[in-house]
């Protein structure tokens, strides 16, 4: 489902990892800083229009009818005199136009196939079809951005925007248009009004960040893809180690994936001078569930939090009231990621987890200190981390898989027949599932290479370490890694996971 989403097509999208990007963004780039700062905001309009429009050129309409609605609610909100329910009024009708937009296009099919299903249950007639049209990409985090835009000129941390083209901007800029970061106006709408002078030091380290993020995208994503594609594609032809591989590949697969393009948006942002926030921060070290949701997606989970979490209530309220809200965001997170119930049960179960560390941190304690762990902290760090990373492997099944059912049968045949997986048949048979010996050695070294980075940059980025290193040791590494990408990449052209939110 996650390779190839039935509502969507196969396009001549200018993907970062295509061909057309690799002409794309030089020459955008170049004119970029050719051209004067009066018009630059034009050109970068222009290019994301186009960027966006090698998808479906029709879908550019229902972003001009988002950015429309969300920049005329926001000038009026700021009105000056204007009574506190009328505000109020204007706020709900900016949400539920854009909102509305969301749910005809991702989510009118889920419900209607529900209702349906619940029609036939109990003999009742149901006249509602399915539409059955194609999923704008990224539609979910442009409208969370405009959302974003309106909430906070209303609680007036934000003035309105009063240049529509800015504020289009804003909402369109190519970057990030499809897969995020969602940024918050405070922090990317004043950029555009800044100068941005070309900058050697800051271009390359943006280019860095887009070849880190290549690399991740290419090498380590695109090829494990191939493997997850094969087991999850047809998963009741496998039990035990083929399906425990699978579903630690696919957690690498989609974290190189999106964190992948991550790093592509915020380096290709970085060259032209712009500062998008990090998406991404060592997620798979994380020692608590917790810990993993603020260091995942940080853009979404902080978007949750300040728009669902805290509006419901947040922790002020009482306890069970608290974990109600804890346990509701993280299933309204769940459908966020798509119009499927096996993304809201992905959402429930790290709700769970988080609710059940709450019921159960006293007795962790009790049993840490009575078998004394605490005298052994690395172990301790260790085992955490492995626990819960563990825990997150359990729960991006459901994410990945097609049908609760394919999850549930995943779930309960993990650890069916393991004592054949050191034999030559349980190695064969992950040797046969889409990858060549070579392949599945390029895959496990390039994540070991990966982690390996990211623990050594646990407290500094990497791309600082190298500046005080000499010269033919930063360029060896820059070379050894862009020859790595074109030795090892898989140019398959695949579209980005997180596209088809």
């Amino acid at each position: 489902m996650v390779q190839s989403p039935s509502n969507h097509r196969k396009t001549n999208s200018v993907l970062f990892n295509s061909l057309q990007f690799l002409f794309f963004f030089p020459a955008v780039t170049a004119l970029y800083f050719l051209l004067p700062q009066r018009l630059r905001w034009q050109l970068l309009l222009l290019a994301s229009c186009v960027f966006y429009m090698t998808f479906i050129p029709a879908y550019i309409a229902i972003l001009g009818v988002t950015i429309l609605i969300d920049y005329v609610a926001g000038r009026l909100i700021e009105t000056p005199g204007i009574s506190a329910s009328r505000k109020r009024a204007l706020l709900v009708v900016s949400i539920c136009s854009t909102c509305l937009v969301l749910f005809v296009f991702k989510y009118f099919d889920f419900f209607a196939t529900n209702l349906d299903a619940m029609a036939h249950f109990f003999g009742w007639n149901c006249p509602i079809s399915t539409l059955r049209i194609i999923l704008p990409i990224g539609l979910s985090f442009h409208t969370f951005q405009s959302l974003s835009y309106v909430v906070e000129v209303y609680r007036g941390r934000q003035k309105a925007e009063r240049h529509l083209g800015i504020y289009a901007l804003y909402v369109m800029f190519y970057p990030q248009l499809v897969a995020g970061p969602i940024e918050r106006p405070q922090n990317l709408l004043h950029q555009f009004y800044d100068e941005h002078p070309f900058d050697y030091q800051r271009v390359a380290d943006g280019l860095k960040l887009m070849l880190w993020g290549m690399f991740k995208k290419v090498v380590i994503a695109d090829r494990l893809a191939v493997l997850v594609g094969v087991v999850y594609g047809h998963p009741r032809d496998y039990a035990g180690w083929p399906l425990i591989v699978a579903t630690v590949f696919f957690a690498f697969q989609i974290y190189c994936d999106f964190s992948g393009y991550s790093d592509i948006a915020i380096g290709s942002a970085q060259v032209m001078g712009f500062r998008l926030m990090d998406n991404f921060n060592r997620p798979y070290f994380s020692k608590s569930i917790a810990q993993f949701w603020s260091r995942w997606h940080i853009s979404l989970s902080t978007w949750f939090r300040d728009y669902v979490y805290i509006p419901l209530g947040g922790n002020r309220a009482r306890t069970w009231r608290w974990q109600c809200n804890l346990f509701m965001t993280f299933l309204i997170s769940g459908l966020w990621h798509g119009a499927n119930w096996t993304y809201v049960v992905w959402g429930g179960i790290n709700g769970f987890y988080l609710i059940s560390s709450l019921w159960t941190q006293g007795l962790r304690r009790s049993i840490g200190s009575a078998i004394g762990l605490h005298r052994f902290p690395g172990l301790h760090k260790c085992l955490r981390i492995g626990w819960t990373f563990s825990l997150i492997c359990v729960a991006w099944i459901f994410f990945r898989a097609s049908s609760i059912s394919d999850a549930w049968y995943i779930l309960t045949h993990l650890f069916r027949g393991l004592h054949d997986g050191i034999k030559p048949i349980g190695l064969g048979r992950i040797l046969h599932l889409g990858l060549t010996r070579s392949g599945l050695a390029v895959a496990i070294l390039s994540i070991g290479f990966m982690e390996l980075i990211h623990f050594i940059q646990r407290h500094r980025s990497i791309r600082h370490m190298l500046m005080e290193q000499p010269a033919w040791l930063r360029w060896s590494v820059y070379y050894a890694l862009g020859f790595g990408i074109l030795l090892f990449g898989v140019f398959q052209k695949r579209q980005f996971i997180y596209f088809q939110f």
